[in-house]
């Protein structure tokens, strides 16, 4: 059994899903793990990780859209110390996901046809956001 990890940096121009499929799995390839589990957790609290369509822009402009729709930006919360896109963006982390467990076969992450791994930045203003990545394997 071996294990590996690694932290990735994410450069976000704003709010919106980003894939990072293709440097998760040029990390995992170079690993020399071919089977196991990647784990992956974004070390922030507005912002989270999604696997979703990544063939149909129009999938992820619904998807943002929706968000927008649940959690709006408002003066109306509480917390909003960074401004109105403040308490939202957390809103919408805790409804997604900040980590993801990801199988590991011949040394590629088992994803389907149209899946890609996101961040999905929940704040307006551009940030560089931090995952986490764990890979154990054989």
């Amino acid at each position: 059994m071996q294990q590996t990890q690694t932290e990735l940096t994410i450069a976000t121009p704003g709010a919106g899903l980003h894939e990072f499929t293709a440097e998760v799995v040029r990390w995992v390839a170079g690993s020399g793990i071919t089977a196991g589990l990647l784990t992956l957790f974004v070390r922030h609290t507005s912002c989270s990780l999604l696997i979703q369509e990544n063939a149909a822009p129009a999938a992820r402009r619904d998807l943002e859209r929706y968000f927008a729709r649940i959690a709006p930006e408002s003066r109306d919360y509480e917390h909003d110390d960074e401004g109105p896109d403040d308490m939202p963006a957390h809103l919408r982390a805790a409804l997604t996901a900040v980590s993801l467990s990801i199988p590991v076969a011949g040394g590629r992450p088992v994803l389907g046809t149209w899946q890609g791994m996101y961040l999905f930045e929940h704040r307006a203003a551009p940030h560089r956001r931090k995952v986490a990545a764990h890979l154990i394997g054989e």
